[in-house]
């Protein structure tokens, strides 16, 4: 049985080295795990204007979350929170109201910096938000990753053994986390 997992990266810069996380994750991707991006660039500001019309692309995002198993959110961090793209995207996911995608949905949050305390701020404001979604969010490990030059290429690789062992141990409990909250899930149903 194979597992998608559907991650959104919260940057839009054509040079995120977020998106570099997330393409490593991709590549470190244990057996039967298959990592598909959600894209938010396309997404408009939201208004409750169009609650009442929603736009094509933003149905799209929402089936998108719909159809994995779990989400991943790879975040930098914009003035200590999160960028103002990623909570448009999570604006939408909460409409129309009482649709909203993440509820009971397990989530990861992990970031990429090249400062010392790398997305703390970002990812605790992160949290707060999917704590109000309803999202099953891990706890544990933390992702606050520090990227050095060269700790991960263009294409994904990661030069760092002890990274690559992280990113790795990571993927595995997310995994296992979607696993617990799928069969909890089948368990209500019997």
């Amino acid at each position: 049985m194979t597992r998608t997992i559907g991650y959104i990266v919260g940057s839009i810069s054509s040079n995120s080295i977020n998106r570099r996380l997330a393409t490593a994750l991709q590549r470190l991707a244990p057996e039967g795990v298959e990592l598909v991006e959600i894209p938010i660039k396309d997404l408009p500001f939201y208004s409750p204007d169009y609650d009442g019309d929603f736009p094509q692309v933003a149905l799209d995002y929402k089936q998108a979350i719909a159809d994995v198993d779990g989400v991943i959110i790879v975040t930098p961090e914009y003035s200590r929170s999160i960028p103002g793209v990623l909570k448009n995207a999570l604006d939408w996911s909460t409409r129309p109201y009482g649709q909203m995608s993440f509820s009971g949905k397990p989530t990861a949050v992990i970031g990429a910096s090249v400062g010392g305390v790398a997305t703390a701020a970002a990812q605790q404001h992160l949290r707060a938000i999917l704590g109000h979604f309803n999202a099953v969010t891990m706890g544990q490990p933390e992702g606050f990753i520090q990227v050095t030059p060269g700790l991960i290429t263009d294409d994904g690789e990661v030069t760092d053994e002890s990274t690559a062992a992280f990113l790795t141990a990571y993927l595995e409990a997310f995994s296992g986390l979607i696993a617990r909250v799928q069969h909890s899930a089948e368990l209500l149903s019997a």
